[in-house]
């Protein structure tokens, strides 16, 4: 499943991707992570927990979690993003400079950890992915926002079936729109989705997340009315769902929140 890894790694992403330091939007988005988190392990708030985010960046995910009652460390190699996290949370959050396949932690001793829109950007994923597992303590959770290849519009250029492409042609494309030399992200069909978790019990939350938005704090990117739509037609619609939302525990077990018009669907 592995590619030839070719690239170099983003040391410094928070300096040219500017959404990673729109607070509002990644504290919206952190809301939405904490509501899947809290009800995959059926707890009324983190408190308790010792929780990583994976990739940090400028720390906005990792402060809500700490604000959520979670112990909570970030790691990134994104430096300048690193050095802005201390500044503004270091109080609350323990930031370290780190890889994501490298983390600096002991077996078995995470909770929850967050990979969010992230493992498209690293160079080796399925290293991540291990090194992850390897800190969770059994029954813990890794919480997963994740892209995939069919998206139509990609999300980092704006770019319809930009992800669809091979590696050369992606690179054409991006330069007659005059977005880049070349096009460095790299997702995975679904089904490499799946494999590459493949050592998980993953559940789907992105049925439950379009079906309540409210309940999930995703009324930033997920429409009232969407509320609205019968569940046959929303899993109709999940292959055009550019990002999904999946909560994945190490070692067998299932969502213990109260339940919910649209219930989270095992993925295996």
């Amino acid at each position: 499943m592995s590619e030839p890894q070719d690239r170099e790694e983003q040391l410094a992403y928070s300096e040219t991707m500017a959404k990673m330091l729109d607070e509002q939007g990644r504290r919206q988005k952190a809301a939405k992570i904490v509501a899947v988190v809290q009800h995959a392990l059926g707890v009324p708030s983190l408190a308790g927990l010792r929780a990583v985010d994976v990739g940090c960046s400028a720390g906005f995910i990792a402060d809500e979690l700490a604000l959520a009652g979670a112990t909570t460390s970030g790691v990134d190699i994104d430096e300048p993003g690193l050095a802005k996290a201390r500044a503004r949370f270091g109080e609350r959050v323990d930031f370290r400079l780190a890889r994501g396949e490298d983390l600096p932690f002991d077996d078995g001793t995470v909770d929850v950890a967050v990979l969010n829109h992230i493992y498209e950007h690293v160079v080796d994923p399925e290293a991540v992915v291990a090194d992850i597992h390897r800190v969770l303590r059994p029954g813990g959770l890794l919480y997963l926002g994740i892209g995939h290849r069919w998206q139509v519009i990609e999300p980092h250029h704006r770019l319809p079936f930009l992800s669809w492409l091979p590696r050369a042609a992606a690179d054409r494309y991006l330069r007659a729109a005059g977005k880049g030399e070349h096009y460095y992200e790299r997702y995975y069909t679904p089904a490499g989705l799946r494999r590459l978790f493949a050592a998980y019990d993953v559940w789907d939350y992105t049925l439950p997340v379009l079906a309540d938005p409210g309940a999930f704090a995703a009324g930033d990117t997920v429409p009232a009315w969407a509320a609205r739509i019968p569940e046959p037609a929303l899993a109709a619609a999940l292959p055009l769902v550019p990002t999904y939302v999946w909560a994945a525990f190490k070692g067998e077990a299932r969502p213990a929140g109260p339940p919910l018009r649209v219930a989270p669907r095992h993925v295996g």
